[in-house]
C-alpha cells in the first residue's frame, strides 16, 4: 500500500494528506478551478483571428511566440452564456499531453490548495455531459467551485486539422 492511502479516515502525522493546487478562475458569477500542473502561462486578452468553420466555442487563434494557439471560450464550452472579451479578460494557456490551448475566462481569482476531503462528487443529473467537463466539486465557505477536466476541453482532431490548414 502506498503511504498516501487513507485507511478509514485515519492518518498518521508523517503521512499527511494528499493536496492538489488548483487555479481558480471566474466566468460571470461562477468560479471554476483547474489543476495548476496543466497551466503553462496566464496572459491578458489580445484580439484573436477568426478560425473559419470552427465550432462556436472556439473564439479564434492567437500568435503565442511564433506558435498558433487556439483560444477556447470556456463559458461557451461549458454551456454558459458567452460574453464578449473585455480588456480585463484573461487567457489561461493549458496543456494536456501534446495539446495546448488557451482558455478565455473573465478573471483569474486565486490559487487554492485542495485536499481529497474537500472534493465532492458531481450530483446526478440524468445526463453524462456535466461529468465529461467537470471532474468534481469543492465546497469552500459559502460557495461551490467546479473542477474542470482539462482533457475534455482540449481541441479535438477536427479543430487541430483546421488550425494546421490555417
Amino acid at each position: 500500500m502506498s503511504s498516501s492511502m487513507n485507511l478509514n479516515g485515519l492518518r498518521s502525522a508523517s503521512q499527511g494528506e494528499h493536496r492538489t493546487e488548483l487555479l481558480s478562475v471566474r466566468i460571470g458569477a461562477q468560479e471554476f478551478a483547474m489543476d495548476i500542473r496543466s497551466i503553462r502561462e496566464i496572459r491578458g486578452w489580445i484580439a484573436s483571428t477568426h478560425l473559419p468553420h470552427a465550432p462556436s466555442f472556439i473564439k479564434g487563434m492567437i500568435n503565442l511566440r511564433g506558435t498558433v494557439l487556439v483560444v477556447i471560450d470556456l463559458a461557451a464550452r461549458l454551456g454558459l452564456p458567452s460574453q464578449e472579451p473585455s480588456p480585463a479578460s484573461v487567457v489561461v494557456v493549458v496543456e494536456h499531453g501534446d495539446k495546448v490551448a488557451g482558455l478565455l475566462v473573465d478573471a483569474v481569482c486565486d490559487i487554492i490548495t485542495v485536499t481529497d476531503d474537500m472534493r465532492q462528487p458531481i450530483p446526478e443529473t440524468g445526463n453524462s455531459t456535466p461529468r465529461e467537463y467537470i471532474e468534481g466539486l469543492i465546497m469552500m465557505e459559502n460557495r461551490i467551485v467546479s473542477i474542470v477536466a482539462i482533457s475534455a476541453l482540449m481541441p479535438d482532431t477536427a479543430v487541430q486539422a483546421l488550425l494546421e490548414a490555417a
